[in-house]
């Protein structure tokens, strides 16, 4: 088994491949007994219509390169868990096509352990949201609830920062890979989450953050947790696509109102009509799951 989740990792490291290519591939070679032999340019061309595709990712496979940056990657404290290990998430599992690998830093105990709330809202926050979260928390992070947010500027910055400070557990989940964490100015609060809890990616950690990444990496905060929180978010922010993939998940929907008049509140607002769950205390969120 050690072998196998080292060949899917070499795999998932292969410039090019996509989601729909590595499932194609284990379709035809479930144990990916053949990565290394022939098979793969009998498999590969199949399974990858660009030329200029299949040639890199035959490049990649024969790389010694690739191989020992995995195999160094646990000097650095870092784990690949692909998805069939026991520490992968279960209910990320359960979600629309999961990533195949996480890399994670930090406590990995925390992604199967306790209830995951996933907490997002504006890069622009205001005293509202952040008080918001200090009256919320407490009670949430006493009753064992683990808070997932995006290691991004803004709520998502507080809400770790407010799981810390009441000695809570709490996950953050990036763009790009552990080795860039992004924005720079949050940099000590990942190395702090990385000693003490917990810091993943669907990207191997060389990876340099793009900006389609983000949008992506919120299924992965909402897939791995119970319910997503929304606390401040303007109409068209990203952490409405949070919130819909949570929908599209089957998983609970929370937000926090605000006032008419703040651009900060719109989108959460919109949210509640649309029917997501008002909050104005931690109990609001506790009832939904059941213990």
């Amino acid at each position: 088994m050690k072998e196998f989740n080292m060949r899917l990792t070499h795999l998932h490291h292969c410039r090019g491949m996509s989601w729909k290519m590595i499932y194609n591939i284990l379709k035809k070679d479930p144990e990916l007994k053949f990565l290394y032999n022939d098979a793969p340019r009998q498999i590969i061309p199949q399974v990858m219509t660009a030329q200029d595709t299949h040639s890199n990712v035959l490049q990649d496979l024969h790389s010694d390169r690739i191989l020992e940056q995995i195999r160094l990657y646990s000097q650095n404290g870092i784990r690949a868990i692909t998805i069939f290990e026991k520490e992968y998430p279960i209910l990320l599992k359960e979600t629309y096509q999961p990533p195949w690998v996480l890399y994670a830093r930090g406590d990995t105990s925390l992604l199967n352990s306790g209830t995951h709330l996933a907490v997002v809202g504006s890069r622009q926050a205001t005293d509202y949201g952040e008080k918001a979260i200090q009256l919320i928390f407490p009670k949430l992070i006493e009753q064992g609830v683990i808070i997932v947010s995006g290691l991004a500027a803004g709520i998502d910055a507080i809400a770790h920062k407010e799981a810390i400070k009441n000695k809570g557990k709490t996950i953050g989940v990036i763009a790009g890979g552990l080795f860039h964490i992004y924005p720079q100015a949050n940099q000590k609060l990942a190395y702090e989450m990385m000693k003490n809890h917990l810091v993943i990616s669907e990207y191997p950690p060389y990876t340099r953050p793009s900006r389609w990444q983000f949008p992506m990496r919120n299924r992965i905060i909402s897939g791995i947790s119970k319910g997503t929180l929304i606390i401040q978010a303007k109409s068209k922010s990203g952490s409405l696509i949070t919130a819909n993939y949570a929908v599209q998940e089957g998983r609970e929907v929370f937000a926090v109102p605000g006032n008419i008049f703040s651009p900060f509140s719109g989108g959460t607002n919109e949210l509640i009509q649309q029917g997501a769950k008002l909050v104005k205390s931690a109990e609001e969120i506790l009832e939904e799951f059941p213990y």
